[in-house]
């Protein structure tokens, strides 16, 4: 059996393999509420094999969406529209996996086919909030700088989303902490150039952070597993580096966090990612073996001899596809026959004679 579609267990939760379909933003719906474009995107992956699907980026307020296209989870209404949706992942044999979000900075831009950029308040758009004053980018819109109060709020609101992911019957919480959204760019000293208790040194700086896992963690509870994205690297001089990332990796593994996912920058627009295959793997490595906690590996993973490399070389537990799962729901029952593997687990009897 390759170690690929090896079992994996997180607490409570076992995953039928280790290849997960990362949380990728579709800018698809109208107030937040998931729809039959979601049934189909996220279901089609889960019959295609995956052992965890992660729902896009889901603001726990609205205007902790990225764009107006942003699924939320800040009602009842957003519960109930997601419940089919999630009912229907975990009948194909995945994990239903949701990423709670707030875009901070980041907020209230346009969809990436209209160019991205400042949607006005007079078309649809708000006023985004962030550790500062300070725009992300020139055509962007500028925010205002969060009060303490205004932090609060927001810690809740995770706790509050949270909750009604459960209800919704999410097997999984995903903390977005990366890619330049509020919390990165509360910790990246890039971005936060605050005074007060949650600025200046890195304790202040990971704060909100660790507070609001730690929020989270109270509220998932014991049996379900709860993870954080960060952005390992900011890739830019004066940035959040990798030696920043393992300590809060193991102040986060501390308040009972189960796994990183290791992706990387995002919070300036200026940074030089060197992109390639797996480029992004050494910080799922080093986070796994120096902070002694899972991870998951993300970024330009296409190929299923690199994906079952990666774990069975101990650089990650899992792996997360983007892109090649786009392009190919069905991937990891192709991954499957390549290795080796037992297909006929993975399809759905519906699709046995294709097999």
């Amino acid at each position: 059996m390759p170690k690929l579609f090896e079992s994996f267990t997180l607490r409570s939760i076992t995953f039928r393999n280790r290849v997960g379909v990362s949380p990728m933003c579709q800018y698809s719906v109208k107030g937040g509420l998931p729809s039959d474009w979601h049934m189909v995107h996220l279901g089609s992956r889960a019959v295609g094999g995956a052992g965890l699907v992660i729902a896009e980026a889901t603001a726990v307020t609205a205007e902790g969406r990225i764009s107006p296209g942003d699924t939320g989870i800040w009602s009842q209404a957003h519960v109930d529209h997601w419940k089919p949706i999630v009912k229907f992942i975990a009948d194909q044999g995945a994990v239903p996996g949701i990423q709670l979000a707030h875009a901070g900075r980041k907020a209230s831009t346009a969809e990436p086919w209209k160019g991205g950029g400042m949607v006005a308040p007079d078309h649809d758009g708000w006023r985004p909030m962030g550790p500062g004053d300070e725009a992300f980018a020139p055509n962007y819109p500028t925010p205002r700088a969060m009060t303490i109060t205004d932090i609060r709020d927001v810690r809740n609101a995770f706790v509050d989303s949270a909750r009604r992911a459960i209800e919704a019957g999410f097997k999984l919480i995903e903390l977005h902490a990366a890619h330049g959204y509020l919390l990165h760019s509360f910790y990246s000293p890039l971005s936060n150039h605050r005074t007060d208790e949650y600025g200046g040194s890195f304790d202040n700086r990971v704060r909100f952070t660790l507070e609001t896992a730690a929020a989270l963690r109270e509220t998932v509870g014991r049996d379900l597993p709860l993870i954080v994205r960060l952005s390992c690297s900011d890739w830019t001089d004066g940035g959040c580096t990798i030696e920043d990332s393992l300590e809060l990796a193991k102040r986060l593994k501390a308040i009972g966090v189960d796994a990183i996912d290791s992706s990387s920058g995002g919070n300036v627009p200026s940074a030089k990612i060197p992109v390639g295959p797996g480029y992004q793997v050494p910080f799922a490595k080093a986070i796994r073996h120096q902070a002694d906690i899972a991870t998951a590996a993300v970024g330009m993973i296409t190929d299923p001899q690199q994906a079952e490399a990666i774990v069975a070389n101990g650089d990650a537990d899992f792996v997360l596809l983007a892109r090649a799962i786009l392009r190919d729901p069905y991937w990891p029952i192709h991954a499957a026959r390549a290795l080796g593997a037992d297909v006929s687990k993975l399809a759905p009897i519906q699709y046995g004679r294709a097999l």
